[in-house]
């Protein structure tokens, strides 16, 4: 299959035609490599140009989306070239080394995660979460049976994507209402949920609903554990940038309002550190705060501007 061009993937991105942060970083570098091969720029300068634009394009796609602004960090740090050339071949091979790095973190979190799940446990998880199937899909591999919670997640229904996938994988779903939650995690083991990104007073930021539901799984005495790369760590929040929350079109939720009725659809929100039990990454499971530290050390060139 041809890879998408630039425009398309950015609208794609933006139109959550894809979405998931995994999915969106993989596709953006996918977009930048074809950037590059189908360039006509004569000079290091022209080229250069022509890359940081398409750079900024997808940066720009989503406010809240960390993994893809380090993934194209990634590809960046340390690149040259003598010549156009080999720049071109030094971008394109770095693109190439990011993925791998990507596939690489993500079988290490997944292969993690499975073992934090037992046969016979119910686990309740909210959206839709690749690293999260993933897991589940392992630990049903090594002959771990479970049932699985989640929710609809509206107004856009992801969490119809995570049970299709689950079901699809042979594992048992029960599929409730956003409004049931409560009751969804009253019969849970655990609750595993991904991350859209972390910030450096390690607090994560995921699909709105995730700090109620975090909140009731300590009121049962559930064990919350955020599942994620650790490049969905913010790096600007170190130097006092604030991560942007989210808003999506008020539309999603209702076309036509009646006149004084206000849509809010925002589309994430904060968890409270101090609900999360965990955060399985690559580097490891951490609390939240720790887990921070552990990026700094294992990833440096994140945290430079």
């Amino acid at each position: 299959m041809p890879p998408s061009s630039l425009k398309q993937v950015v609208k794609d991105i933006r139109s959550l035609k894809i979405q998931g942060a995994e999915s969106v970083s993989r596709e953006a570098l996918k977009a930048l490599k074809h950037v590059i091969h189908k360039s006509k720029a004569k000079t290091p300068e022209e080229f250069i140009s022509e890359v940081k634009k398409a750079r900024s394009q997808l940066e720009a796609t989503r406010p809240t989306e960390p993994y893809l602004r380090n993934a194209i960090k990634c590809v960046f740090h340390n690149a040259r070239g003598a010549n156009l050339r080999e720049l071109k071949e030094n971008l394109f091979s770095r693109i190439q080394k990011t993925l791998a790095l990507m596939e690489r973190s993500r079988k290490i979190v997944v292969e993690i995660g499975a073992k934090k799940i037992k046969s016979g446990m119910v686990v309740f998880t909210h959206c839709h979460s690749s690293t999260v199937t993933s897991i589940l899909a392992e630990a049903k591999k090594q002959g771990k049976r479970c049932e699985v919670h989640n929710t609809e997640t509206r107004p856009r229904m992801q969490g119809r994507k995570t049970a299709k996938e689950l079901a699809k994988a042979g594992i048992k779903v029960r599929h409730y209402v956003d409004s049931a939650a409560r009751l969804a995690l009253k019969k849970a083991d655990i609750m595993l949920i991904g991350a859209d990104a972390i910030t450096s007073e390690g607090r994560v930021i995921n699909k709105i609903g995730s700090e109620l539901f975090a909140e009731v799984a300590r009121r049962y005495d559930i064990p919350v554990y955020v599942c994620t790369n650790s490049w969905k760590f913010d790096p600007e929040t170190v130097f006092g940038f604030t991560e942007e929350i989210e808003e999506r079109s008020p539309s999603e939720v209702w076309k036509n309002p009646p006149k004084n009725v206000t849509i809010d659809n925002h589309a994430f929100e904060i968890i409270d550190p101090e609900t999360v039990t965990g955060v399985i990454t690559e580097l490891g499971i951490y609390e939240p705060r720790i887990l921070v530290e552990e990026i700094k050390r294992g990833y440096p060139w994140i945290i430079k501007k």
